[in-house]
């Protein structure tokens, strides 16, 4: 296990014993790791997160490329797949499952989908979905869709009426908000229709990196207006320099921290892995990836979840309170779902 070690049959990390202790107590959330049809190398991966001290995260298993049929499909495969190994995994549909699962020695596992294309246009299916499981979703991802304007995109046109009907039923379903990939003006309108506290799963600030992914400080305050928080993304091309270092972690981290405050921050560490896969498919689709994308696969680096107990480490070092600490590793995020989740 890269950056950890055995000891008297204890995982230990390359930090502290006063961190790796810390971060073993505390509830680690990670709000994002893509497993959409596909992808290389799922099988491997998810076993990492426990061994990482992560006992929580959130699989992205429906993409607006993708339409119903296949999304229904792939859910149907991934939670028949985390089904069958109950001693090891628990599906989430409550704040409470992930709570029972840290106790019992399992991992969390929630779902979501990253954009809303796999509806086509019927937002009476968020009810559906969220029988199904599905507790957060992205509006758009980078470009334009039925719902709002992506990042990418060459306009900024805000919501749709379809989009305000849509995060109206959220609302009223339970499902989270997410506006991670979203326009600038559509976030913004986002946050004015919405009820509930939203999330920036993984998204990092644009003061400190500036790239057309990363949030501005509006949308950071607005979020924190809404009681939400964003989690940060472990991307190099995001974090700064092309570099997945925990510096660069810490830095996004910091800055957010001190614009709104440490309860609106968590962690959304997004790819982790197929690197070279993920690589071509950039490459392969300029629209949807236009700019601020490494052009050869020298230039990608990911935070592997093997780094997070650095974090706890970075954060004990730079004398944040123990409590603000605990809310970044997972208790911010804990909080949100149990405000919106019904």
């Amino acid at each position: 296990m890269r950056g950890a070690r055995l000891v008297n049959n204890t995982l230990q990390w390359n930090v502290s014993e006063r961190a790796s202790a810390f971060h073993a107590d505390a509830l680690v959330c990670d709000l994002t790791l893509p497993w959409l049809p596909g992808l290389e190398n799922k099988e491997t991966t998810l076993p990492r997160y426990p061994a990482s001290g992560v006992d929580f995260v959130s699989l992205s298993i429906g993409h607006d490329e993708y339409g119903l049929a296949t999304t229904i499909h792939h859910m149907a495969d991934v939670k028949g797949r985390l089904g069958a190994e109950p001693d090891k995994y628990v599906l989430v549909e409550s704040a409470d499952d992930i709570l029972q699962a840290k106790a019992a020695g399992k991992l969390a596992v929630g779902l979501h989908f990253q954009g809303s294309e796999m509806l086509e246009g019927d937002a009476s299916l968020v009810q559906l979905f969220y029988q199904l499981g599905i507790r957060h979703m992205l509006l758009a991802y980078n470009q334009k869709n039925r719902a709002a304007d992506g990042c990418h995109e060459r306009t900024d046109c805000g919501l749709s009426r379809y989009g305000v009907r849509l995060i109206e039923e959220m609302n009223r379903v339970g499902m989270i908000l997410d506006l991670t990939h979203v326009g600038y003006r559509s976030s913004m309108e986002a946050m004015e229709v919405s009820a509930d506290p939203v999330i920036f799963s993984h998204s990092n600030a644009y003061a400190v990196k500036e790239h057309p992914r990363n949030l501005r400080d509006e949308q950071i305050k607005a979020c924190a207006r809404k009681g939400g928080l964003i989690g940060i993304n472990g991307v190099g091309h995001f974090l700064g320099d092309n570099k997945a270092s925990t510096e660069n972690f810490i830095r996004h981290i910091d800055y957010m921290a001190q614009l709104v405050g440490p309860q609106h921050v968590g962690i959304g560490t997004d790819y982790v892995y197929f690197l070279e896969q993920m690589h071509r498919k950039f490459l392969a689709n300029p629209e949807r990836y236009p700019e601020g994308y490494p052009r050869t696969i020298g230039e990608r680096e990911y935070f592997p979840p093997e780094r997070l107990p650095q974090v706890t480490e970075a954060l004990l070092k730079r004398n944040y309170p123990e409590d603000e600490i605990r809310g970044v590793l997972g208790e911010n995020f804990l909080r949100v779902a149990r405000r919106v989740w019904k």
